[in-house]
C-alpha cells in the first residue's frame, strides 16, 4: 500500500483512517507516511525518529511555518474501514480518526506535495502518542530530542477546529483532596467518623463555583473546576477512614499552572482534606497579534473561514507556546465528535481547510 499524497485530501483521508493507528501501534502509517514524504515531494528535507516523521524545506524564506499533526486515534468502536455517507443532504466521511486529526493530516500531506511556491519555508512534524499520556507523546519527545526542528514563526495544528481558527488553549490541573475518618462497625456508627461524609463540604464548594470568563486577543475563555471522580469505602458494614475526590481545573491560559495551584487551593481553603496535585499542563495564549498569525487569520477570513475563537481543552499548542511560538488550531471536523463511534467529517470542510491553508501557504 501506498499513500498518493496528489490525490484528493479527501481520498487522502479515507486512505489514511483505513490504516490502523490506534497509540502505540503506529508503525506502519509513519513508514507509509515516511515514504509517500520521500517519494512525492521535493525540496524536503525527511527524517525519522521513532514512529514521528519529519519535513522540512530549507529555501531561505523569510518565515517558517510549521505544519504539525498527530497519527494516533483512540481505540478503534466498528469504525474502520472509513465510509462514505449522507447525514442530512450533506456528503461526510465516517471513521475512526476522521475528526481527530486524520483529516488535517491529509490535508498538510497533500499541501507538501502540491505547493511549488511556498511564501514560507514549511517544517511538517507528523507524530504519536498524542491521544495518550504525556510521557508517549512524540511531539514531546521532539522537543527534547530534536529542539531545532520546533522553530518556526507560527505553527498551525491540525486539530479539528470545523474550520475556525481556535486560539490558544486551555490549561489542565488535577488535584486529589482526601479526607481521613475512623474506621467502624456501621451498627455502631457514633464510634466512627465518616470520611464520605467528610467530603460534602468539598461538593458543597464545587456546586457553588462561579467559573470566570476571560477576554484574550478577542477570544473568551471559560474556565471549569469540576469533580471526576471519586472513591471511598471498605464493606458494605464498615464507615470508612479514608474517601477522596479528584478535581479537574481547566483554566485560561493567563494563568501559570502555579496560580492556578493557588485559586484551587483558595477554593478549598479552611476545609480538612489533604491536598495533592496529580497532573498538570499549563495552557497556551492566543498569540494572535503575532505577524505570522495575523496574516493567517486576515487570509483565512477573505476566504471563507469561520472566524476565531477560543479552544476549549489542551492541545500541543501549548509546547509552542512555551518556546514562544504562535500556535493555533485549524483543522477540518468538529471537534465535539472526536472520539465518537460515529465520528464523521463532512467533505466540504476538508476542501475548504485545504484550499485556505493553500491561499496561505502561497499567498496566492
Amino acid at each position: 500500500m501506498t499513500l498518493d499524497l496528489r490525490a484528493d485530501p479527501i481520498q487522502l483521508t479515507a486512505a489514511l483512517v483505513d490504516v490502523p493507528s490506534v497509540s502505540r501501534d503506529e508503525a506502519k502509517i509513519a513508514d507509509l507516511v515516511e515514504q509517500a514524504l520521500r517519494e512525492q515531494t521535493s525540496g524536503f528535507e525527511v527524517l525519522r525518529h521513532g514512529n514521528v516523521v519529519l519535513a522540512r524545506t530549507r529555501r531561505g524564506l523569510p518565515t517558517r511555518v510549521i505544519l504539525a499533526g498527530h497519527l494516533d486515534t483512540v481505540p478503534i468502536a466498528d469504525n474502520v474501514p472509513s465510509r462514505p455517507e449522507q447525514v442530512d443532504g450533506e456528503a461526510v466521511l465516517f471513521g475512526c480518526g476522521t475528526v481527530d486529526m486524520k483529516s488535517g493530516d491529509a490535508v498538510f500531506l497533500h499541501l507538501a506535495a502540491t505547493i511549488t511556491d511556498p511564501a514560507h519555508d514549511l517544517t511538517l512534524i507528523f507524530y504519536d502518542g498524542e491521544e495518550i499520556a504525556a510521557e508517549f507523546n512524540g511531539l514531546g519527545h521532539i522537543e527534547r530530542d530534536l529542539p531545532e526542528w520546533l522553530e518556526g514563526d507560527l505553527a498551525i495544528l491540525g486539530e479539528p477546529s470545523a474550520g475556525w481558527i481556535e486560539a490558544g488553549c486551555q490549561g489542565t490541573l488535577r488535584v486529589r483532596l482526601t479526607t481521613a475518618g475512623v474506621r467502624a462497625h456501621s451498627a455502631r456508627a457514633w464510634l466512627g467518623e465518616n470520611a464520605i461524609h467528610g467530603l460534602a463540604p468539598v461538593l458543597a464548594r464545587l456546586s457553588a463555583y462561579q467559573a470566570r470568563q476571560v477576554d484574550l486577543d478577542g477570544c473568551v475563555y471559560r474556565e471549569g473546576l469540576s469533580a471526576v471522580r471519586v472513591a471511598g469505602g471498605v464493606a458494605g458494614n464498615v464507615v470508612p477512614d479514608v474517601a477522596e475526590v479528584d478535581v479537574n481545573f481547566r483554566f485560561a491560559p493567563d494563568r501559570s499552572v502555579e496560580q492556578a495551584v493557588a485559586h484551587v487551593r483558595e477554593v478549598f481553603a479552611g476545609l480538612d482534606v489533604a491536598f495533592e496535585i496529580t497532573d498538570s499542563s499549563p495552557g497556551a495564549l492566543p498569540g494572535l497579534t503575532a505577524p505570522a498569525a495575523r496574516t493567517l487569520i486576515d487570509s483565512v477570513n477573505a476566504h471563507g473561514g469561520g472566524g476565531v475563537r477560543a479552544k476549549y481543552g489542551w492541545t500541543d499548542v501549548s509546547r509552542f507556546a512555551a518556546r514562544g511560538i504562535p500556535a493555533v488550531n485549524f483543522g477540518p471536523g468538529d471537534p465535539n465528535l472526536a472520539h465518537k463511534r460515529d465520528e464523521h467529517v463532512p467533505l466540504s470542510q476538508i476542501t475548504a481547510v485545504t484550499a485556505m491553508l493553500r491561499t496561505y501557504l502561497t499567498r496566492s
